[in-house]
């Protein structure tokens, strides 16, 4: 499948200020970029970085006054979509170092105070059957609602409140599948039929030694997504992250299927 995506961003700041902007489309297996291009407004001091779990880039700059970003590119995706409910776990011990990482609990995520609720309710589960079981609970059990959540939104706070958006599912799903002892993380993506139009979060969880999309949201699969960036929760996925003092002023997101 073929992405076409544009996404714009519209900030205003008052004094010099230091920003990590991560909307670039990751290079790895599975999705081939056909080309893509940043463009912004006058910056300062320009670099891109690598992004968590070496995967993706990210770009510091320093921005003054009205900053504009767009970010345009064609990506053909190729990712395999395998059956995950019929994939096995691997026991913790038997981990790499890479995956070990994200089996831990995390600012959004503290998966050690769901374990009791897993094991209560998902009792005769496991390894990818487990997760899709999950999947599929938070699925029909929550309910998408744009604003109900915000920036230290926990995932302990969406299971509270059974609602909010892309990221708090995603939130969820983390914290539940890493109580299960899998490692899980998120991933920020373009993806099409997401409503409304944003950067879309979702989750990988790690079985049979690889990493495998999963959309607790039911919006997108993983043969539509263009991975940007992974991380262990929203804070090291951010699409921009400014050290100081910023005034959003507007942000679009448009992908297209040819």
């Amino acid at each position: 499948m073929t992405l076409s995506i544009e996404a714009t961003l519209s900030y205003r700041f008052d004094a010099p200020t230091d920003l990590l902007l991560q909307v670039e489309v990751a290079r790895m297996s599975g999705q081939d970029i056909t080309s893509d291009a940043l463009f912004t407004t006058r910056v300062d001091g320009f670099r891109r970085v690598g992004g968590e779990a070496a995967l993706g880039k990210r770009a510091w700059m320093r921005a003054d006054g009205q900053f504009d970003a767009t970010y345009r590119a064609e990506v053909e995706v190729t990712r395999p979509v395998p059956d995950i409910g019929a994939l096995e776990a691997t026991a913790p011990r038997s981990l790499t170092a890479e995956a070990t990482s994200f089996l831990m609990p995390s600012r959004y995520c503290p998966s050690d105070e769901f374990q009791s609720f897993v094991a209560d309710d998902f009792p005769d589960l496991s390894g990818g059957a487990l997760v899709m079981a999950l999947r599929d609970w938070i699925e029909t059990t929550f309910s998408y609602v744009p604003g109900a959540s915000g920036s230290t939104t926990t995932a302990r706070d969406t299971f509270v409140q059974r609602q909010g958006v892309c990221r708090d599912y995603s939130h969820v799903l983390i914290a539940l599948t890493r109580a299960a002892g899998i490692p899980a993380r998120m991933a920020s993506v373009y993806a099409p039929r997401v409503d409304p139009p944003d950067f879309h979060a979702v989750t990988e969880v790690w079985l049979e030694d690889a990493w495998h999309l999963v959309d607790a949201t039911g919006m997108a699969c993983a043969s539509e997504m263009a991975v940007i960036g992974v991380g262990r929760d929203a804070a090291e996925v951010s699409f921009l992250s400014s050290f100081g003092w910023a005034e959003f002023v507007a942000q679009s997101v448009t992908v297209r299927t040819d």
